[in-house]
């Protein structure tokens, strides 16, 4: 059966730093006074050991700066950062840039047109001809779809795309509050990271080796729509995230992988790659609950948050990249993540060689 197949992959992140120096190098003075303690526990409970920032806190307080100006420096960052990630899944693939049919970006921290969509197709020397597609606003998720969209198109048209996820959370950081709603900003900055990856996709079969994409697959609960949320502000964007959500995810995170591996004759067991976003601690442990997986299961997801944090639609292809890279990779991998809506996207994928 035809599938597109995942050859190559980019990652790209902007300067390291240090969870414990964050927080005492600018948290512990941003959230100093009465929500200093929990502001602390939430940090130190995060499962964030390292992460990265395009627009360090320890350099640069943009709490108060405006939107416009958040925008421009997104457009800054964004470009190179999301240049070396795709370039880096070329050539990992063996491709050039203008080989490709179709260039879609992941990106819902930035907005400008032309876009990084534009700008990186001239950057990069894709074809004139290039089809582009953007997916903004999706949050966490939005690697799936984009990876839903892009495989479609290579199966249709029997040509190479590459998906890439740019996003810049630091961008976003909000001045410190008062009340419920500060206290979902700081689980925010506790948790969020900068980060670039990109996927290049090719017709298979076909020579060489990759993830074959099997399906990609949704469900979405809007009776529970504001559980999470990406609201643009005059300071930046807003994020509001409900503890309840791993409670909504416990209800439906089963139902959706065992209808996902059964349309193809597979079982829980069967997957030996479980590539899963890592909204925080309680995310991944709610998923590794409700599936019946072991420690190891989940080890590349909580390794990713730990050095990486969460760093938004990019992260779940972090995971994958992870898993490949192992001495043995899995042969089939279920990517699962989780945003706005509130949404759980998943996907099979299937180890696929064919000698050249």
């Amino acid at each position: 059966m035809p599938a597109a197949v995942i050859t190559g992959l980019g990652v790209a992140l902007p300067p390291s730093a240090v969870q414990d120096d964050l927080w005492e190098g600018f948290f512990a003075q941003h959230y100093a006074g009465g929500r200093s303690g929990l502001a602390r526990r939430i940090f130190a409970n995060s499962g964030v050991i390292t992460r990265q920032a395009a627009v360090s806190p320890l350099l640069e307080d943009v709490s108060g700066w405006s939107t416009e100006r958040r925008m421009r420096r997104y457009q800054d960052e964004a470009v190179p950062l999301g240049r070396a990630a795709a370039e880096r899944a070329l050539a990992d693939a063996g491709r050039a840039a203008s080989d490709l049919g179709l260039f879609a970006v992941c990106s819902c921290t930035g907005y400008a047109t032309p876009g990084l969509d534009i700008l990186l197709a001239r950057d990069l020397g894709m074809s004139p001809n290039v089809q582009r597609l953007f997916v903004g606003h999706m949050g966490c998720y939005a690697a799936l779809p984009g990876l839903g969209a892009v495989s479609d198109f290579v199966v249709a048209r029997g040509r190479p795309a590459l998906l890439l996820c740019t996003e810049l959370t630091s961008l976003h950081m909000q001045p410190a509050g008062t009340g419920a709603a500060d206290v979902q900003q700081i689980v925010s900055h506790a948790l969020f990271s900068d980060a670039a990856a990109a996927a290049v996709l090719t017709p298979g079969p076909g020579p060489g080796a990759g993830y074959a994409v099997r399906e990609v697959a949704a469900v979405t609960d809007t009776t529970t729509a504001g559980h999470m949320t990406w609201e643009v502000t005059d300071l930046g964007f807003r994020m509001g995230l409900s503890p309840e959500v791993p409670a909504v995810l416990s209800v439906h995170v089963r139902r959706l992988v065992e209808d996902l591996l059964g349309r193809h004759g597979l079982t829980i067991g069967e997957v030996d790659g479980w590539a899963v976003h890592p909204g925080g601690p309680k995310i991944l442990d709610v998923v590794q609950e409700h599936l019946g997986l072991d420690d190891e299961a989940l080890a590349a997801s909580r390794g990713v948050l730990s050095a990486y944090g969460n760093c938004s639609s990019p992260t779940v292809l972090l995971v994958v990249d992870a898993l490949r890279r192992r001495a043995q990779p899995p042969r089939r991998i279920v990517m699962l993540a989780f945003g706005p809506g509130l949404t759980l996207y998943g996907a099979l994928l299937e180890f696929s060689t064919v000698a050249a």
